[in-house]
């Protein structure tokens, strides 16, 4: 009677310890599937060791509790694992949000100094057409030209000759015409 159930005791064992393996995705096991079998080994053991009336029963009797406490290990270990994950995870997104706000504010901030710099050229070109008005239209017709230095045409790159188209008057400054007269 004794070796039918230390057989019986075995077989169960290894029911249980390759059920388990079977459970396993992509040869890894789940932590509760490792608890499970560490457990029930080690309760088996002990309660083989315990109980010397029947060793078999005692064995079944503490790889069942083994187990099942191995199994409650097993999946608080896991839940933790996921909870841990779950909180990187959040903190990642987080993350990732506080670096697209980054990125809209810089974004924003240089389409901001895009168009102040825009406006400071338009400004700027508006301002010198009020200062130059013979620049604004190069083929202005009888325009009185000022023939200061810093406001005039010859601050302009502009040589001045008020006479120009009179064929009675020569140019000033050309000897050529000077002597032709």
């Amino acid at each position: 009677m004794k070796k039918v159930s230390l057989i019986l005791a075995l077989v169960m064992f290894f029911t249980a310890v390759y059920s388990n393996m079977a459970q396993a995705q992509n040869g890894k096991w789940s932590p509760q599937a490792k608890g499970a079998v560490i457990g029930g080994i080690g309760g088996a053991a002990a309660g083989a060791i315990i109980n010397k009336r029947n060793r078999a029963v005692g064995g079944v009797v503490g790889g069942v509790a083994g187990a099942g406490v191995g199994y409650a290990i097993g999946k608080h270990t896991d839940n933790k694992r996921k909870k841990a994950a779950a909180e990187a995870a959040a903190r990642q997104v987080a993350a990732n949000r506080a670096a697209e706000a980054r990125a809209e504010r810089a974004a924003l901030a240089r389409r901001v100094a895009a168009a102040e710099r825009k406006a400071d050229l338009a400004a700027q070109t508006q301002k010198q057409q009020q200062q130059y008005p013979v620049m604004a239209n190069g083929f202005a017709a009888n325009t009185p030209m000022m023939l200061t230095a810093a406001n005039g045409p010859v601050a302009a790159g502009y040589l001045p000759n008020e006479s120009y188209g009179d064929r009675n008057t020569p140019y000033s400054t050309s000897e050529v015409r000077r002597k032709s007269w």
